[in-house]
């Protein structure tokens, strides 16, 4: 049976400005074209984990725009369940403006709109759905104390939670921190949250020991090209990323978290492998440009898996 994930998180419409590197204070620069995606961190996680086979349930908003039609469609085309994704009347759909530089790097200016009218009524009224599912998956673009009421109704249930805390925020209240089982940084955002600097695996260690401090089973942090860093019950594991030539990073660490949970086990006993099945379909993302184009299929990622244990030079 595949794994049941319910998503509670952002859905934008990325605008992508595509610049041969950001500018300078009071520079004027050329941008050398314009797209626009589908995306949003938990959209991107919730088609990810619905691609790599998971059965995938969403919990969100949208506006009463053209962008909340679009993106209604492109989540039901991608096989998610919306029957929790509301809409909010006179509001615009949540939008991300990317700024990809040539290098592949992306900075990125989020408008909220919608998302951050998500609450906890709302997730209120998907008990039955949450108390259903194998993992229930949340990122910060949404607002905390929605996420709160989710993760407080998955741990009741004893479901599995896990946490991306993107965009990283310092002082996450303990009312969430306390039904989080797994949590997934990256070292930007981890150094934000901890106040340690990730710089060794001397420091990976000490921040997951920070997590733990909290009462959270699981950390991983993920490091880019560097791989990831996962440490649960008192096991620590670097994890190499797989080599590949960077187009355009946006979605990538949503990738990982949806790869992921789709492959976890409930008692994370495979965390591991899990992980590599992630890093893998990450290293899928950033060859492509735009957010739902990029993410790959779950057969793409197992072929690429098969690729390198036969070939692993």
């Amino acid at each position: 049976m595949p794994n049941h994930v319910v998503v509670i998180g952002s859905i934008n419409v990325d605008a992508i400005l595509h610049i041969q590197r950001l500018p300078q204070p009071g520079e004027t620069i050329q941008m050398d074209a314009f797209s626009k995606a589908a995306g949003g961190e938990g959209a991107n996680q919730a088609v990810a984990a619905a691609r790599s086979g998971a059965k995938t349930s969403f919990i969100g908003r949208v506006g009463d725009d053209a962008n909340a039609a679009f993106m209604r469609g492109e989540l039901v085309k991608n096989q998610i369940d919306t029957q929790y994704v509301a809409t909010t009347a006179d509001t615009e759909t949540g939008q991300a403006y990317i700024l990809l530089q040539a290098s592949g790097q992306n900075s990125i200016i989020i408008q909220h709109g919608a998302n951050f009218e998500l609450t906890p009524a709302d997730v209120q009224r998907a008990t039955g759905l949450i108390q259903s599912a194998d993992f229930v998956v949340a990122e910060l673009e949404t607002p905390v104390a929605a996420t709160a009421e989710a993760f407080k109704i998955a741990k009741a249930a004893d479901k599995v939670t896990i946490l991306n805390p993107a965009p990283a925020q310092k002082d996450l209240p303990e009312a969430l921190l306390k039904n989080v089982d797994l949590i997934a940084p990256n070292e930007t955002e981890s150094e934000l949250i901890t106040g340690i600097p990730v710089t060794d695996e001397a420091s990976m260690r000490q921040s997951a020991a920070y997590y733990h401090q909290l009462g959270i089973r699981g950390v991983v942090i993920t490091l880019g090209s560097k791989g990831s860093f996962i440490s649960l019950d008192g096991q620590a594991t670097l994890v190499p990323a797989f080599k590949v030539k960077a187009v355009d990073t946006t979605a990538a660490g949503d990738t990982f978290i949806g790869a992921l949970v789709s492959n976890l086990q409930p008692d994370l006993g495979n965390i591991v492998d899990a992980e590599t099945y992630a890093s893998m379909a990450s290293s899928f993302t950033v060859q492509k440009l735009g957010a739902f184009p990029s993410i790959p299929m779950g057969d793409e990622v197992r072929a690429g898996l098969a690729k390198v244990k036969m070939d692993p030079a």
